[in-house]
């Protein structure tokens, strides 16, 4: 075959691939920008599975979150092995022995290599609803053995799994930097819309409250409502103030950035055409102003989730947020509070470590939707 006969046979490829380019709807194009940022396609995978993990953690996981064992406290995590005597198995761990040390009085675990656990799956365990519906006892894997159990992280000072526990603390932790993000993006687009784009006393309103929401310090607010809060409260209503009023402190950002780009969009040629034709300002606002911030408006979302989280935890870590029996993130960080409890057990800073490799995730998330949705990026 000739060059000029390959090249004839490639033209048809490349011009179907351009037709393609004009012809594809504008979520299309930014789903084909998204794929090139490598980072971002594994954190939004990371955060899906991590997602679907919090869902189904009462499956999953192979203990229930409040379950404890008083002869298992601040014992290591379990090593899943597939070697015994130089031979290949099925996923297992070893058998744990108890013992002291007999000059610090110090309870130490060590491996018996002896007695070998296969790790079952589909087993059948401690009771549960299966996203609280269903009673069963089934759960994804466990040890068909019942004085050893299988701790993936360790246990904490009362013996629970600290495993287990993650994965329902990601439920609580995941689901308040959400529902606060939700209402905090609805409040600052809103408010910030009518600022910028009605101007005159409205905007000068809206800028006074954010000024003084802004200006309010934010470690006596929490302590003050702490010390308010009563301790006989139920754990869920505590958890839905907590959120609501993340969102009610956070939406002054979002709120300025918005009230600035609407200063400067209201004057562009297509709003004005807009308005000479007729449309409403709801459309103006919906369909042509607010669709002219879809970059910033994704990555303001995503990069204010992580910035929910992290206020959870602080507050729950210093007690003045979440409290026990809520399980969450920054309640379970509680047990990281002194050197002592690090240096016998470092595995109670999983938790911190979660936060931190969700918090670079929902970034680098972030990062990748606002490339992808910026027209004039690429």
């Amino acid at each position: 075959m000739t060059l000029e006969a390959t090249a004839a046979s490639g033209e048809p490829e490349v011009k179907g691939r351009e037709e393609d380019l004009y012809t594809a709807k504008p979520w299309t194009l930014i789903w084909w920008r998204f794929r090139k940022h490598k980072l971002a396609v594994a954190s939004l995978v990371f955060m899906i599975i991590l997602a679907i993990t919090a869902i189904f953690a009462d499956f999953i996981s192979p203990y229930t979150p409040f379950s404890f064992n008083r002869l298992n406290t601040f014992a290591p995590p379990s090593i899943v092995r597939i070697i015994h005597d130089g031979e290949l198995q099925r996923p297992f761990i070893y058998a744990v022995k108890r013992k002291r040390d007999p000059e610090t009085a110090r309870v130490l675990y060590e491996e018996d290599r002896k007695k070998v656990l296969p790790i079952e799956f589909f087993v059948k365990g401690q009771p549960y609803k299966f996203l609280g519906l269903v009673e069963t006892e089934t759960h994804l894997f466990g040890v068909n053995d019942r004085k050893q159990e299988i701790n993936l992280l360790g246990t904490d000072s009362l013996g629970r799994d600290l495993f287990t526990r993650l994965l329902y603390g990601a439920r609580v932790t995941l689901s308040a930097g959400l529902i606060g993000v939700a209402f905090s993006f609805v409040l600052g687009l809103a408010l910030g819309s009518i600022a910028g784009y009605y101007g005159g006393w409205w905007d000068s309103g809206i800028q006074r409250l954010m000024e003084f929401i802004r200006s309010v310090p934010t470690i006596p607010l929490w302590m003050g409502l702490a010390a308010a809060l009563p301790v006989a409260w139920d754990p869920l209503f505590v958890y839905v103030l907590i959120t609501i009023i993340l969102s009610l402190i956070g939406w002054t950002h979002l709120a300025r950035v918005v009230r600035g780009r609407f200063l400067s969009l209201r004057t562009e040629d297509y709003v004005l055409a807009s308005r000479l034709c007729g449309a409403s300002e709801y459309r103006i606002v919906t369909k042509h102003m607010l669709p002219a911030m879809t970059s910033y408006i994704i990555a303001a979302m995503t990069l204010a989730v992580p910035e929910m989280i992290l206020g959870e935890t602080a507050l729950s870590f210093l007690g003045l947020g979440l409290r026990p029996p809520v399980v969450s993130w920054g309640v379970l960080l509680q047990d990281a509070q002194n050197l002592r409890s690090i240096s016998l057990a470092p595995w109670l800073l999983s938790p911190g470590i979660a936060v931190v490799l969700v918090v670079l995730a929902f970034n680098f998330l972030g990062d990748g939707l606002r490339d992808a949705a910026d027209p004039y990026g690429h």
